[in-house]
């Protein structure tokens, strides 16, 4: 009798496991020669959202893990017609892998390339009836690359003083007539925040300092920037060898610089050899600000409202509320060059100035 051998019983192939919702912490893909692939519950969240087969998906983690970026990396290849580099992952028992879900047109025409870093571009606004385009002006064409230049290459620091200026501002109202009777035109509180700036660049020279490629030049002398505003844009006039002047003789270059800002009668010699700028964005609610630095400089004083309010002060020893004419001087710093406790002392230095008003007008 001839006996024949009994084959094996046959094995069902394995049943493909859906892939689980987000949340849930990492899942398993299907196995690779290296072990099973781990997804944390974003990258599984936005494959759900997208239609995404994972395991078509290139990882550049520890092991073959697929990452956000390298997740959206590919969306963006596919959404820019390209074609994928894919993970290559065995198939058992010849079972197809699914392709990832066509994008639909809707999407592939709203949604934004997800990029990082210098490759990132912002969605472009498409102007609806009623909008008013206006291109920008060469001028403001020009200070919009100065200040994403300062930003992107400056690491800027702020810090803030409150400053009691009730002795400036009496100084002021004192001899206000006298002066524009003097001098043909008004007295304002700028020339005396702009002397003691002045005055503090010279206690703290490294303040009055500019960056010329991997080093830093101290200057000798105080060209101090007044920005001013324009309807063209702000302008940055410059009060040249600022260091050997008077309260009168800042007053005096200012109400020059700002005559011819006004009569468009400004050249680029007014405006260039700045070494430290001074900003007065004006009253109507200003608390403080910090401004961009002005390139290549170290740093920039923003003045704030003069306001007055209630304080605390002392009285004979005790304490006692009193009305006083108050405003915040807020000054952004270069951290490249200046460190916090130079900052802080020439902010503290030009803050203490403007409380003793000692000044001869």
């Amino acid at each position: 009798v001839q006996v024949k051998p009994v084959p094996p019983p046959r094995q069902p192939a394995p049943t493909p496991q859906p892939m689980q919702a987000a949340g849930a912490g990492l899942r398993e893909a299907e196995p690779d020669e290296g072990g099973p692939r781990r997804f944390s519950p974003v990258v599984l969240k936005i494959a759900a959202e997208e239609g995404i087969d994972l395991s078509r998906v290139p990882g550049t983690g520890i092991g073959g893990r697929v990452s956000k970026r390298d997740l959206q990396r590919y969306l963006d290849t596919l959404r820019k017609g390209g074609t994928p580099s894919v993970t290559p992952q065995p198939q058992t028992n010849g079972a197809a892998q699914s392709s990832p879900r066509p994008m639909t047109t809707a999407a592939s025409t709203t949604q934004p390339s997800i990029q990082s870093g210098p490759g990132f571009k912002p969605p472009i606004y498409q102007p609806n009836e009623g909008d008013i385009v206006e291109p920008f002006t060469r001028r403001r064409k020009l200070i919009a690359e100065h200040m994403v230049y300062s930003k992107t290459h400056s690491p800027h620091v702020g810090t803030v003083a409150e400053v009691d200026v009730t002795n400036a501002m009496r100084l002021r109202e004192k001899h206000k007539t006298e002066f524009a009777r003097r001098e043909g035109f008004n007295l304002t509180f700028l020339p005396l925040a702009a002397a003691a700036t002045v005055r503090a660049l010279k206690e703290f020279p490294r303040m009055n300092a500019s960056v010329v490629g991997d080093s830093v030049v101290t200057r000798r002398e105080i060209n101090l920037g007044i920005a001013m505003d324009t309807d063209e844009g702000l302008l940055v006039p410059v009060i040249k060898a600022a260091e050997g002047m008077s309260v009168v003789g800042i007053a005096r270059a200012i109400e020059s610089l700002r005559r011819k800002v006004a009569e468009k009668k400004i050249t680029a010699d007014d405006l260039a050899g700045g070494s430290f700028t001074l900003s007065n964005p004006g009253r109507e609610g200003n608390l403080y600000g910090f401004a961009i630095i002005n390139q290549p400089q170290v740093g920039i004083l923003r003045m704030g409202e003069v306001k007055k309010r209630p304080v605390v002060v002392e009285v004979d020893g005790a304490d006692a509320l009193a009305i006083r004419t108050m405003m915040y001087l807020a000054l952004s710093y270069d951290h490249r060059v200046v460190d916090g406790v130079l900052g802080n002392s020439f902010l503290y230095r030009a803050a203490r100035i403007l409380e003793e008003a000692d000044f001869e007008l």
